[in-house]
């Protein structure tokens, strides 16, 4: 949609012509479609107070330059105060999922999966991006995603150029730890892969399902404390794959119903589930793979009801496996 009212047109076409990249960047900052978004929103109200007057918007110069670092300072702002509620958070947590169907399964997509459809995040990305500092996240994403200088960099963090250098370079080192799920595989890749743990899955035999999975291969799950749900990581192939197969053995067992179909999980290869748990409750879950070298990395449960309501139900056309 785009934004109007107390802006002139030429400010308004030249903050629809970035909205896209705005919203990309805070997405990867933040980890969640709906902050992102209002993160963006604040920015138009930020340029169109700021530069309504046209002799004022002269003065700026570099309006995409402007608008992120403003949406910088204001992702900054959220993320230091959401250290304080993902410290509370009951369990693990895991990004707000952007999901979009496979090619030819089309709804219309917003501006985050436009963004994520023209440059994939990956949710392992975005795990990872979890480790790191509000100062250390923004200057990794805006200067190693954005290419955004250093010097600008600096401008949002409030310090000097070579302190913003030295940040992303320690955000690097973190994200560069030997735990850290590995996911280099392109999209043919992730298919057989996935294609394998599905298969395995679905046979039920561990010894299958293990020659998938990377031997410190780590799962997560997300429930929000909505569904009991590991409240540590899952780590090790013979460990996470008992848990995938009872995951499914225990659906099986009490006779419901597994709806899935494969979808794109933040640009990557991924399945939505929807099952109904035990207690009678509809379940839905949106499954995100790590693979590197021909082997799944890492497994990213995302059931948290609150953080899937954009995510489309599936069609009845969902009927039996998923096959990537």
């Amino acid at each position: 949609m785009r934004v109007g009212g107390g802006g002139v047109p030429e400010l308004v076409d030249g903050f629809e012509a970035e909205r896209g990249r705005l919203t990309a960047l805070a997405y990867r900052m933040l980890g969640s479609r709906s902050e992102a978004e209002d993160a963006v929103q604040e920015t138009w109200l930020r340029c169109a107070g700021a530069l309504g007057d046209p002799a004022r918007r002269a003065e700026v110069g570099n309006l995409a330059a402007w608008l992120t670092t403003t949406c910088g300072r204001i992702c900054l702002d959220v993320l230091r105060s959401a250290r304080v509620r993902r410290e509370t958070y009951p369990g693990q947590w895991l990004p707000e999922p952007v999901v979009t169907p496979l090619d030819g399964e089309g709804f219309a997509p917003d501006p985050a999966e436009r963004a994520v459809r023209a440059d994939r995040v990956g949710t392992a990305l975005l795990v990872l991006l979890e480790r790191l500092g509000p100062e250390q996240r923004v200057a990794l994403v805006l200067h190693d995603v954005f290419a955004v200088p250093f010097g600008e960099v600096a401008e949002v963090l409030g310090t000097t150029a070579v302190a913003a250098r030295q940040l992303a370079s320690r955000a690097r080192r973190a994200l560069a730890a030997p735990d850290a799920p590995r996911h280099t595989a392109d999209l043919a890749e992730q298919r057989r892969v996935v294609a394998a743990f599905v298969a395995a899955t679905e046979s039920g035999e561990l010894a299958e399902l293990v020659r998938v999975l990377a031997p410190d291969v780590v799962l997560i799950g997300d429930s929000g404390g909505h569904f009991p749900a590991a409240r540590r990581p899952v780590t090790g192939a013979d460990a996470v794959g008992r848990f995938v197969l009872g995951l499914f053995g225990r659906a099986g067992r009490y006779g419901a119903r597994v709806r899935s179909r494969p979808v794109l999980v933040d640009g990557a290869l991924g399945l939505q589930f929807e099952t109904v748990h035990t207690d009678g409750r509809p379940l839905r879950l949106v499954t995100a793979f790590a693979v590197h070298d021909g082997r799944i990395t890492g497994v990213f449960n995302q059931l948290n009801p609150d953080k899937l309501t954009r995510v489309p139900g599936l069609g009845p056309e969902a009927d039996g496996p998923p096959h990537p």
